[in-house]
C-alpha cells in the first residue's frame, strides 16, 4: 500500500481528486491543504506527497521544502508536483527542492495515478507536455540574490528595509531593482513584481 498525501489548496478539488484516487486499491489517500501540510507529513509519514504547485498563501510560492522534510524516525517522502507549463519559475523551485514527479494538471487523473506509482518506487516521472515549461525554468533571468530583492520588494518592503534585511546599501538595491526591472522587460518595479508572478518566480 503506498501511502499517499494529496496536498491542494482547493477544497472541492482536493476531495474530489483524493476519493477518486481512494478508488484504486494499493494507494492509502490522506488530503489536506497547504497550511497544514508540514504537520500532516510529521505525523502520518506518507510514501508520496502528491502537492498542487498553485499556493493561496505566501504569494504563490509554495513552502516546497517542508514537505520534504523528515519525520521522527521517518524517511522523507517522495515529491511529485501537480503543475502547469505556463508556470515555470515554480518547475523549477519544485526541481530545487527535489521532486521526482512533474503531473501536467490540464492532464489525466489516470497520468497522476501512474506518476504516483513511479515515484514511489523512487523513479522519475514527467508529463511530455511540461517540456517547454522546463525549458523556460531554466531560462529564468533572476539570480538568486534579484529574487530576494524582488520578493521583499512583493512585500511591500521599502529599499531601507529592503537594505536592512539583507545587509546591503541602498545603492546596491536600487541597482539590483534596475537590473530586475530590465531582465524581466518590466516598466517599473510594480510590473517587475506581476510579470515575476505570473512566471512563478515569486
Amino acid at each position: 500500500m503506498i501511502r499517499v498525501l494529496l496536498v491542494h489548496d482547493a477544497c472541492l478539488v482536493r476531495q474530489v481528486l483524493a476519493e477518486w484516487l481512494r478508488r484504486t486499491p494499493d494507494l492509502g489517500v490522506y488530503d489536506t491543504p497547504w497550511r497544514s501540510a508540514p504537520g500532516h507529513v510529521r505525523s502520518l509519514g506518507p510514501d508520496v506527497c502528491a502537492a498542487d504547485l498553485d499556493c493561496a498563501d505566501t504569494y504563490g510560492i509554495p513552502p516546497l521544502a517542508e514537505l520534504c522534510g523528515r519525520g521522527a524516525g521517518a524517511a522523507a517522502p517522495r515529491l511529485l508536483v501537480l503543475a502547469r507549463a505556463n508556470r515555470p519559475g515554480l518547475l523549477r523551485r519544485a526541481a530545487e527542492a527535489g521532486a521526482l514527479g512533474y503531473v501536467d494538471k490540464e492532464g489525466s487523473p489516470e497520468r497522476l495515478v501512474s506518476g504516483i506509482r513511479r515515484v514511489a518506487e523512487g523513479e522519475r516521472f514527467v508529463d511530455d507536455s511540461l517540456g517547454f515549461g522546463f525549458l523556460k525554468a531554466a531560462q529564468m533571468p533572476l539570480t538568486r540574490r534579484e529574487l530576494s530583492v524582488l520578493s521583499l520588494a512583493a512585500a511591500g518592503a521599502s529599499i531601507a528595509e529592503i537594505a536592512g534585511s539583507l545587509h546591503l546599501s541602498h545603492g546596491t538595491v536600487r541597482n539590483y531593482m534596475a537590473a530586475i526591472t530590465r531582465k524581466t522587460g518590466a516598466r517599473n518595479r510594480i510590473d517587475a513584481i506581476r510579470i515575476s508572478r505570473g512566471e512563478g518566480w515569486l
